[in-house]
């Protein structure tokens, strides 16, 4: 008698092939994102950039026009990262996409790894000294224990 399985997704067998990198213009994401990118290029994987747009907060909703903000952010940060690929082009090939979610990081990068189906996340550390009390969506996504996660500093 033969027992009969069915093909379900599998994570990390063969290496990543979905490396989910968060970007949000800082240094250190910055960073994350060049190390993510050399590790896609490794791995023959495909790099994920996510920016997580922050929804409006009450406070905001009076004043600023938050959504145009981080719009402007996210076409800021793919033409960065268009520049950078397209110098790079003939040394290396790196297949990337870019993706936006709105929330707040850590739900945002998530919903970006479950969705995507990643293999691998990278988050640049926090550089905010109430991350240090509270946590930062880094310690956050390795307590989540879903992915691998690597934190560039």
């Amino acid at each position: 008698m033969t027992e009969q399985r069915s093909h379900q997704f599998e994570r990390g067998t063969d290496g990543p092939k979905v490396i989910v990198v968060g970007v949000d213009g800082s240094e250190p994401s910055l960073r994350a994102a060049a190390y993510a990118g050399g590790l896609a290029r490794r791995q023959h994987a495909l790099l994920a950039v996510v920016y997580v747009q922050p929804v409006m907060s009450a406070s905001a909703a009076l004043g600023a026009p938050v959504a145009d903000t981080t719009d402007e952010i996210a076409q800021g940060l793919v033409a960065h990262i268009r520049d950078a690929a397209e110098r790079l082009k003939g040394l290396y090939d790196i297949r990337w996409e870019f993706h936006t979610f709105r929330g707040d990081p850590f739900n945002g990068l998530v919903k970006a790894a479950d969705d995507l189906k990643a293999d691998a996340v990278v988050v640049g550390a926090s550089e905010q000294a109430g991350h240090r009390i509270v946590g930062s969506v880094a310690i956050r996504l390795v307590k989540a224990g879903r992915w691998p996660v690597t934190v560039v500093p």
